[in-house]
């Protein structure tokens, strides 16, 4: 602080003691930090070539988390690591082993679609559509095409 031209301390002559952490202190700490470290899985169907019938049955690491009509989606944070992505429409399943970092947001776009069948007189004799079941990991996390 600067008074009349000369520079004034600001601090006391007298020595404050500061209580050092211990050990257990500090690995609250770490514990409390790892915690926070976490990840995002997205899985949306969100996209124009969805025929929109049928539902999407999702499941995280042996959970369930939804059942997405055309355009849902849901949302989970995750613990950095590898983890177990399973989607399926009754019909057909898909199971997807990913890894994610720090920070990072893994994005899958289910899709139920036509294909071979769908409409056919095989389909009519077995008395459901084929309606195939496409999951594919987004490069850009929420693009919708």
């Amino acid at each position: 602080m600067l008074r009349a031209g000369r520079l004034m301390s600001l601090t006391s002559n007298a020595r404050e003691t500061i209580p050092q952490p211990t050990a257990a202190d500090l690995d609250g700490i770490i514990e409390q930090l790892k915690a926070s470290w976490t990840a995002r899985v997205t899985v949306r169907r969100e996209i124009k070539e969805d025929i929109g019938i049928r539902e999407i049955y999702v499941s995280l690491d042996g959970e369930s988390l939804a059942i997405l009509l055309p355009g849902q989606d849901v949302s989970r944070e995750v613990p950095p690591g590898l983890h177990r992505l399973r989607v399926h429409n009754t019909l057909f399943w898909k199971t997807i082993d990913f890894t994610v970092t720090v920070g990072e947001h893994a994005s899958f776009v289910a899709t139920n679609r036509r294909g071979f069948g769908t409409y056919s007189i095989f389909a009519y004799l077995l008395g459901c559509n084929l309606i195939y079941l496409k999951v594919e990991r987004e490069a850009f996390p929420g693009h919708r095409p």
